[in-house]
């Protein structure tokens, strides 16, 4: 699974072959095929593993009843702890997420991602109601430019490099609650 993973993430979901998976596993093709299906199959794994980990999470930080701005920041950190367990599921995202969401049997991505994108919309407006976030900007394009931004750092995050996932999610915290412009 996770060989197949890789690929999906380097080659892409659409062009990697069962065969490719099964040359890197030094299988023949159709042995994999005794525990999967298709190749669909195989990323619905991937994919599926990662976003009942990752809503679990969201839904689980929400229901702490903290404030909103310790609520965001939890979901922040969720993001950034998925890069290493999830970093290949993350970038098949990214660059299949299209083609994926028009097949029928992804369909939970959407609602998984409504879902995760609702707690943050709910999060960001509870802050703009009790004064803690702007009031003058838009919760959803918010959540939206926070999500891409954390996303996106999976393409150059190394495990094992100067930072860990904790700490890339603390500094990045900072950046976006307190700015980069000395007060």
């Amino acid at each position: 699974m996770k060989l197949a993973a890789e690929l999906f993430a380097e080659k892409g979901f659409q062009a990697t072959t069962v065969r490719n998976i099964a040359d890197e596993a030094g299988i023949l093709s159709g042995s994999l095929y005794h525990h999967f299906d298709s190749k669909e199959s195989i990323v619905d794994e991937i994919l599926s593993g990662f976003f009942t980990e990752i809503t679990a999470a969201c839904r689980a930080a929400a229901e702490r009843g903290q404030g909103p701005r310790e609520t965001v920041a939890e979901l922040v950190r969720i993001a950034f702890a998925t890069f290493e367990p999830h970093r290949a599921a993350i970038t098949v995202l990214q660059n299949d997420w299209n083609y994926l969401k028009g097949m029928p049997r992804f369909a939970y991505l959407i609602k998984a991602e409504e879902e995760i994108e609702r707690i943050w919309v709910d999060a960001l407006r509870k802050g703009q109601q009790e004064g803690c976030f702007r009031a003058d900007i838009d919760a959803r394009l918010t959540y939206r430019m926070i999500r891409d931004t954390i996303w996106v750092a999976v393409r150059w995050y190394r495990p094992g490099g100067a930072l860990d996932t904790a700490a890339l999610a603390d500094h990045y915290l900072k950046v976006m609650f307190d700015g980069i412009v000395v007060r």
